[in-house]
């Protein structure tokens, strides 16, 4: 397909081009009233939406006539250019589903405090929708997996959800290798194989998670030893001087390290970046990556972190 065939189709032909592409490359499948549902057309439309696609980008997408729905093709080559922050939106909060665009900043006189670095590390869009075509699938996927701690090793694990630290992107998935839950970076994983059909055992559901399914829930207040806990207070929205947050236990270390939040007992870490402190740190027993967390001791001293 020629970038002046894409250029002359209107605006609107071409998010929902970019909408088939998304959903086929990272959920692997598209119905007619994903298109209906998602931008309000009839469908007719949504047909014809989808015979330009197949028309545009051969081999992209087949259709299966068992599951009366649209899948990845064998040949898949992408014809829209997605950043992975714009597809990692999209897959967790559904956002930026529309065709990747440069926009021009509102106010053209002025400088806009709005800029942000960029992460550090960008997970690659190839395995990252083999991962989520995997969540949605509910089946294995095979990896290779690229460990500090273990070096290169094969493995099958069943995801079930992406998770973001703050610096990088995990998935959780349970691990058949140690037969345990844990997080996998996911831009240490190569050659992943999607083992669509295959068989997942009840122990290797979501629901037998008890690091994901348990909430742990949190009191966060002004750091004892910093100056002026009102201003902390203002720029956290306290109540009576107290965060309240429910956080997954799985996800917990992560959130408190980003936060900066001093989580020991006798609030003992020193430095401007700790303006909050975690009022009871037993609060975390049993939060299996409370290891992350500044300050933490747990009573054993023994726990380990699940991610990898």
């Amino acid at each position: 397909m020629s970038n002046q065939q894409l250029a002359d189709l209107t605006q609107p032909q071409r998010d929902r081009l970019a909408f088939v592409e998304l959903r086929v490359r990272f959920i692997g499948e598209i119905r007619r009233q994903d298109l209906v549902a998602r931008f309000g057309i009839q469908s007719a439309a949504a047909s014809r939406d989808l015979a330009l696609y197949k028309e545009l980008a051969p081999g992209n997408i087949d259709y299966d006539t068992r599951g009366k729905s649209y899948v990845l093709g064998p040949d898949f080559r992408p014809i829209f250019d997605f950043p992975p922050e714009r597809v990692l939106s999209w897959l967790t909060r559904g956002f930026g589903d529309g065709e990747p665009m440069q926009f021009k900043a509102p106010f053209t006189n002025a400088v806009l405090a709005s800029e942000y670095p960029s992460r550090l590390t960008q997970p690659d869009l190839d395995v990252l929708a083999s991962v989520t075509r995997a969540i949605h699938l509910g089946c294995p996927l095979a990896i290779e997996y690229h460990s500090i701690t273990s070096g290169r090793t094969a493995r099958e694990i069943v995801p079930f959800a992406l998770i973001d630290n703050g610096l990088r992107w995990h998935v959780r998935a349970f691990d058949r290798q140690t037969q345990e839950f844990r997080d996998f970076v996911i831009t240490r994983i190569k050659r992943p194989v999607v083992l669509k059909g295959q068989p997942v055992a009840p122990h290797e559901m979501s629901d037998q998670d008890i690091q994901w399914t348990r909430i742990v829930e949190l009191e966060l207040v002004p750091h004892p030893d910093q100056p002026r806990p009102e201003i902390t207070e203002m720029d956290y929205g306290m109540q009576d001087g107290v965060l309240r947050i429910k956080l997954r236990a799985a996800t917990a270390g992560y959130t408190l390290r980003k936060w900066s939040v001093d989580c020991s007992p006798d609030h003992s870490l020193r430095g401007h970046e700790y303006r909050l402190w975690l009022r009871d740190h037993l609060t975390l027993y049993g939060v299996k990556n409370a290891v992350l967390a500044p300050g933490y001791r747990s009573p054993e001293q023994h726990i380990e972190a699940d991610a990898d």
